[in-house]
């Protein structure tokens, strides 16, 4: 791919008046004989880079013979060919190339450099003069051309009104001009973390975006954890990117979340080959960051969406597009590389730390996620920002407890041929509802059978059964289904909540904010409660205790009185369930963990899944609306708190489970949406808690509803959404 150098002969004016240009076109036979000495001719091989976006070079080009494509920040814009030129403004404004246009055929080009130009104002002033005023009657030719194809394509959306906006940022009003980016209002940093996206009326924006209406603008860091997902969520669609540089047939797409890192699946990985690849995507990644490539967002129409998607053969999309209601397609891309558009993304490549990693991990790959860049760390790249050895191995320890626990959902969904939300919405419309729930509740209550049988396999060696799992979980409804699995077996499970076990309210130890920290293990009268438990162990009758949330009063002897019979076993249900040192006192094979917690979710596409945890939080906003007068907001701002407890409390301690339930229904957030979308549209605008409200009804909007009529009453949805057969 290169220019062949400039011929010692100009173009002649046949050539020129030959070449189908209407400049060149008009001029006279003449004219065109003294204009021709002025112009070099060159080829041009297909792949060429003839000019590129950005740089200061002044020449135009016209095109004798070939074509060659436009494109702007990555982005194909159209084609250029025979009779047509390129390049005018750069020659006569002194402006910075706009697009960068490559060869797509061989190509003839006559070019007129500064200097030829130059020559030619001097020795034909009145020759030049016509041939600028014939070129910037060009441009204005182009430009209404431009304004009526954009009239074309948003004949149905409004056009911007005014020229000038009023936008609110830090307090103060300020004007700016419609179509100002969000980037130029706000500052890189604040308060030394890294600015992800902008807040628009609380609704989170790409900082690419433009403005087009008054508004107040807010900035988004990644303290705020929706500012932390679009940082990471960013960082792996240039994963993507990477892959498709190191090989183009590369077909990866990202799995489940474990924490702080996330696993990334492969079609027909090579094991064997996987740690070099892994290096080779680090490397590829790292030079994207160091181009400070931009991350584009574009709306295709859904016609044109899904045969692009079909085409690269990602049928799951094209199936969840063949259902897509509005018009068009909200897209992100990286590069050449293309995905469904979910939310706010960072505005390019050069704002994501280089300290990450990519590793091999069991068949598959493993992104262990940077920590964002900070202020002074951006400021001085001395200050050390690795990722350290002992955080890569935690994230390996975790990945691989999150494989074996999705692992038979993952193969069942597979069977059932429903591994995609598209999938899913598919199998919907086509009348499999009521035998998708069927499925579903099913394959949970053989699960539930199994992990019975397993305790009873153990014999009489197991004495307790202790379960844990995050909020909104399930925890309660699974616990009751347990117990009769167990009776089934011929085994009496006797409860046990850990909440009668809390110390006196004074005693409660404070988390940073000075609140009671129910969640501390030293908020626990471990030690009564290991003893209540060897003395019932041994045959004892003992009440148990009771804590009067009220009063905030701990009763040592208040509680229920219990004999364990032979056949009865103690089931202990709570935070710390999981933890080791809570029954430390006791034998550790007679002891069975039970961790609890929604997993194995849909994806939309090769980048974005269904996270557990929003599911959660939506089964949480349901149930808090119906049974304790809690609003959707609340929920929202609580959440931060309460996830932290969870990563604290719980899943540091998941890999002492001696078994693992995944309580994720593949139907549920259809059902929850009948009930979560109006909770949701009821948070104010003004409230914090907007910004997740409005993403969640975006994440709702992509299901088709089901109502609840066929969710049995055993189901665990029913604990959210009411209708339970089981008493609370």
């Amino acid at each position: 791919m290169s220019i062949r150098p400039k011929t010692s002969v100009a173009p002649s004016s046949t050539e020129l008046g030959a070449s189908g240009n209407p400049i060149l076109r008009e001029l006279s036979s003449l004219d065109r004989e003294l204009f021709a000495p002025f112009l070099d001719q060159l080829g041009v091989e297909p792949g060429t880079v003839v000019v590129t976006e950005g740089e200061h070079d002044r020449a135009m080009y016209f095109v004798l013979q070939g074509s060659a494509r436009i494109a702007r920040r990555g982005l194909e814009l159209g084609e250029v060919s025979r009779g047509e030129h390129f390049g005018e403004l750069a020659l006569i404004a002194d402006r910075p190339r706009a697009a960068t246009i490559i060869a797509a055929t061989g190509m003839e080009l006559a070019v007129l450099t500064l200097e030829r130009y130059d020559d030619f104002a001097r020795e034909q002033p009145a020759l030049a003069l016509r041939v600028v005023r014939a070129l910037v009657g060009g441009v204005a030719n182009r430009l209404v051309e431009m304004t009526d194809s954009v009239g074309l394509l948003l004949h149905e959306r409004s056009l911007p009104r005014r020229t000038n906006l009023g936008v609110t940022v830090g307090g103060r009003v300020r004007r700016a001009p419609t179509g100002t980016s969000l980037e130029t209002l706000l500052p890189s940093f604040e308060q030394g973390r890294l600015v992800v996206a902008a807040l628009v009326d609380k609704k989170a924006l790409s900082l690419m975006s433009p403005l087009s209406s008054d508004c107040t603008v807010e900035a988004l860091t990644v303290d705020h954890w929706e500012g932390q997902r679009i940082y990471r969520h960013s960082q792996a669609l240039v994963l993507m990117e990477a892959a498709r540089r190191v090989d183009p047939a590369l077909r990866l797409w990202m799995g489940h979340s474990v924490g702080f890192a996330q696993r990334v699946m492969l079609e027909a990985p090579n094991a064997d080959g996987l740690g070099p690849l892994a290096a080779e995507l680090e490397a590829r990644m790292r030079e994207l960051i160091a181009e400070d490539a931009p991350l584009r967002e574009e709306w295709w129409t859904v016609d044109e969406a899904r045969a692009h998607f079909a085409a690269a053969g990602f049928t799951d999309v094209a199936k969840l597009l063949d259902l897509w209601r509005e018009p068009a397609v909200p897209l992100v891309a990286c590069g050449e590389v293309y995905v469904l558009s979910f939310g706010a993304m960072l505005s390019s490549t050069g704002k994501l730390s280089p300290e990450f990693r990519v590793l091999a991990d069991e068949g598959a790959l493993l992104m262990v996620y940077s920590t964002p860049p900070e202020e002074a760390r951006a400021a001085d790249a001395s200050v050390p920002s690795a990722v350290p050895a002992s955080h890569v191995q935690h994230a390996r320890d975790v990945s691989h407890q999150a494989s074996a626990m999705t692992r038979d959902q993952d193969r069942w969904l597979e069977t059932l041929q429903i591994t995609s939300i598209g999938a899913f919405n598919h199998a919907c419309i086509g009348g499999d509802v009521s035998q998708l729930i069927r499925v579903s509740e099913g394959f949970q209550e053989k699960r539930i059978g199994r992990i019975a049988d397993d305790i009873h396999a153990r014999g009489r060696a197991v004495k307790v059964v202790c379960i844990a799992g995050p909020s909104s979980s399930g925890k309660t409804t699974f616990i009751k289904r347990l117990k009769v699995q167990l009776q089934v077996n011929g085994i009496n499970p006797v409860g046990v909540s850990l909440d009668d076990y809390y110390v006196d309210r004074d005693e409660t130890p404070r988390d940073e904010q000075g609140d009671f920290d129910y969640e501390a293990f030293e908020a626990l009268r471990v030690g009564l409660l290991q003893q209540h438990i060897t003395r019932l162990l041994s045959g004892e009758t003992l009440r148990t205790a009771h804590y009067d949330f009220a009063s905030g009063a701990s009763h040592p002897d208040g509680g229920q009185e219990i004999t364990l019979r032979e056949h009865d076993i103690l089931m202990l249900e709570g935070i710390h369930g999981i933890n080791p040192k809570l029954l430390s006192s006791l034998p550790e094979s007679s002891v069975y963990r039970v961790f609890a917690c929604p997993l194995a979710q849909l994806p939309f596409d090769r980048l974005t899944r269904v996270h557990a945890s929003d599911v959660r939080l939506l089964r949480r906003i349901v149930r808090d609306r119906h049974t304790r007068g809690a609003t959707a907001a609340m929920n929202i701002l609580r959440w931060p708190s309460v996830r932290a407890g969870e990563r604290k409390h719980i899943f540091p301690y998941q890999h002492h489970a001696d078994a693992v339930f995944d309580s994720s229904l593949i139907y549920e957030l259809s059902v929850l949406k009948v009930f979560a979308e109006r909770y949701l549209l009821e948070v104010p605008q003004s409230d914090a808690a907007y910004t997740t409200a409005f993403r969640l009804l975006g994440l709702l909007d992509r299901f088709v509803t089901i109502y609840p009529d066929h969710v049995p009453p055993t189901s665990i949805l029913r604990e959210f959404i009411g209708g339970s057969g089981f008493e609370y």
